[in-house]
C-alpha cells in the first residue's frame, strides 16, 4: 500500500456525498461488496445506495473502498 494513500475509511469519510464507490466488508463467511452511490459516512458507519436497497456498513468492516467510474447507462428493451 502506498503510505500516502488513504485508509478505505479515512477515503469514504473524505468522499463528497454522491461519489460512485465499491466498499468490501467483512460479512459471517466472508465479504461482500457494496457497489453504488455514497450518501453519507459518519463515525462509526457509512451508507451507500446499490441498485437495490440503501446498505449501513459499521466502518470497523470495511476492508477496502474505492470510487469508481458512473454506471454505463442501462438498455433498452428489445423489441421483436
Amino acid at each position: 500500500m502506498n503510505p500516502t494513500s488513504p485508509t478505505p475509511r479515512q477515503f469514504l469519510a473524505m468522499a463528497p456525498a454522491g461519489t460512485r464507490v465499491v466498499v468490501r466488508y467483512r460479512i459471517d463467511g466472508g465479504f461482500t461488496d457494496a457497489l453504488g452511490d455514497l450518501l453519507g459516512c459518519g463515525e462509526s458507519e457509512c451508507t451507500v445506495r446499490t441498485r437495490s436497497s440503501d446498505v449501513d456498513i459499521p466502518l470497523d468492516l470495511v476492508v477496502a473502498a474505492k470510487q469508481v467510474p458512473p454506471a454505463p447507462p442501462r438498455r433498452g428493451s428489445r423489441r421483436t
